[in-house]
């Protein structure tokens, strides 16, 4: 059983175990398609999404890395709007590197604090 999604889901359970969000500081969890790339901020303790962003009908030119970008920007303005200024990441088990720096950096670019 050493597939890449295996390992991937086992990486993931284990961070899951140390990051947990609440109303005031929300998790950012990411997800990454071939395609497009998904985020949204959680509150772990009502189990409620609080906003969400993807890059799906986003219309931005470039390659992924910087629709990514846009991305976490827009994230970052739709949780200002909700009250919230800092957030816990969720990397979803996906290496720190590519898309998901790049989201993480275009949400700290647009005033979230991690």
């Amino acid at each position: 059983m050493d597939s890449k999604l295996y390992n991937r889901t086992r990486v993931k359970y284990r961070i899951r175990k140390k990051v947990s969000g609440t109303n005031q500081k929300p998790r950012l969890s990411v997800f990454r398609s071939n395609k497009e790339i998904y985020c949204q901020l959680i509150d772990d303790v009502n189990g409620v999404t609080l906003a969400s962003s993807s890059s799906m009908g986003l219309k931005v030119d470039g390659n992924k890395v910087t629709v990514a970008a846009e991305v976490g920007k827009l994230l970052a303005s739709k949780a200002k709007s909700v009250g919230v200024s800092t957030v816990v990441f969720d990397r979803g088990g996906y290496l720190y590197h590519g898309r998901v720096k790049s989201l993480a950096d275009g949400a700290r670019e647009g005033g979230l604090i991690f």
